[in-house]
């Protein structure tokens, strides 16, 4: 796979690799994957919008400069406290794996963030991870952010991104680290042929967390826990789709995280509520509703890629793979997409009880 280098959300010529139930392969233009719906489908996206969750600044203690990307948070509506991930001097346009490290961190040190300051609570599991309060009141916070915040950005794209390159067309609260970029693929003019074609769209609200750090340790913990909501709207469209065995289509890994992490709470069924999403999909897991993912194509090592080993086997995940490459997919969270179905040895299993709404 090659590099999405511009911050394109919807290039004339972005496709998307199909993998149906029995590991067929085939190659379609993203513009069209409508056509890949049928009638009764629901479709489910993140509405999140994104955060300027990069804040430069200065460690008070020793003085040096440092970028602060915060990284979770406990619920959708925390706004004085985060955990963030730390690095020194620099900005996006060195990769973040040679990224310079911060000054040592301690509880107590001070952050002088633009508009904002804040305090180091303590670290969280590695020297470079900590829980992070801001000063102020909530205004002054919001502000500040606006101010002095700017997208988390990584190397692949050179050019400075503005934070509306990182919404999506859907994009609704503000409260996603990076972009919930599978939604890119939407256009209003899409979600109009779904509903001429009746298939059902709703959203859930997913914040979306960091994709990578650059250090092995910290990858290793992503994705972190990540608050999310859903809508009794959206609780009962599922609950529709369950009682009448049509398929439930998530737009992106975060809705795939989300609905599974409900189903898993509550039995195989989703009732609305915002909840702290805080399993891994991966091989071992057993999926009770997503039944097709849309997503971006993801480079093997990564936690994205291995939520994909939920809906497909290995072989079919190596034949994917090699598809992407040959065919000069492009990656990354302005690239091209995969559509996979859930292989047929990985069937739905009946929800236990009904939907609480």
């Amino acid at each position: 796979m090659i590099a999405a280098r511009l911050p394109v959300q919807r290039p004339s010529n972005a496709k998307v690799l199909i993998v149906d139930g029995q590991g067929n392969i085939e190659h379609q233009a993203r513009s069209e994957f409508a056509d890949l719906l049928r009638p009764g489908d629901v479709v489910v996206a993140n509405d999140a919008a994104t955060l300027p969750a990069s804040l430069f600044g200065q460690h008070s203690r020793t003085g040096r400069r440092i970028e602060v990307r915060l990284a979770g948070r406990d619920s959708l509506d925390e706004i004085r406290q985060f955990s963030a991930v730390v690095f020194g001097e620099g900005d996006f346009r060195t990769p973040t794996e040679d990224r310079s490290k911060p000054p040592a961190l301690k509880s107590g040190d001070r952050l002088e963030l633009g508009h904002l300051r804040g305090i180091v609570v303590r670290l969280l599991n590695h020297p470079r991870f900590i829980l992070l309060q801001f000063e102020g009141s909530l205004r002054e916070i919001w502000e500040g952010l606006a101010r002095h915040g700017r997208p988390i950005q990584y190397a692949h794209v050179q050019t400075p991104l503005a934070v509306w390159d990182t919404w999506t067309p859907i994009a609704g609260p503000p409260v996603a680290f990076e972009p919930p970029s599978a939604g890119f693929a939407l256009d209003w003019s899409m979600l109009a042929s779904m509903s001429a074609r009746k298939i059902r769209f709703g959203t859930i609200t997913h914040a979306a967390g960091l994709s990578s750090t650059g250090d092995p340790e910290l990858d290793a913990l992503l994705p972190l826990p990540e608050p999310y909501r859903i809508s009794r709207s959206t609780a009962l469209m599922i609950k529709h789709a369950q009682t009448s065995r049509r398929r439930i289509i998530a737009i992106g890994t975060t809705v795939a995280r989300a609905l599974e992490h409900t189903a898993l709470m509550f039995n195989g069924v989703v009732p609305p509520g915002e909840r702290l999403a805080t399993q891994r999909l991966d091989a071992s897991s057993k999926l009770r509703i997503v039944d097709a993912i849309l997503s971006g194509t993801h480079e093997r090592g990564t936690s994205h890629h291995e939520l994909l080993r939920a809906f497909v086997d290995d072989e079919t995940l190596g034949r994917i793979d090699h598809e992407l490459n040959t065919c000069d997919y492009r990656t990354h969270e302005f690239g091209d997409s995969v559509f996979l179905e859930r292989a047929a040895n990985k069937t739905r299993p009946p929800a236990e009880s009904p939907v609480a709404a």
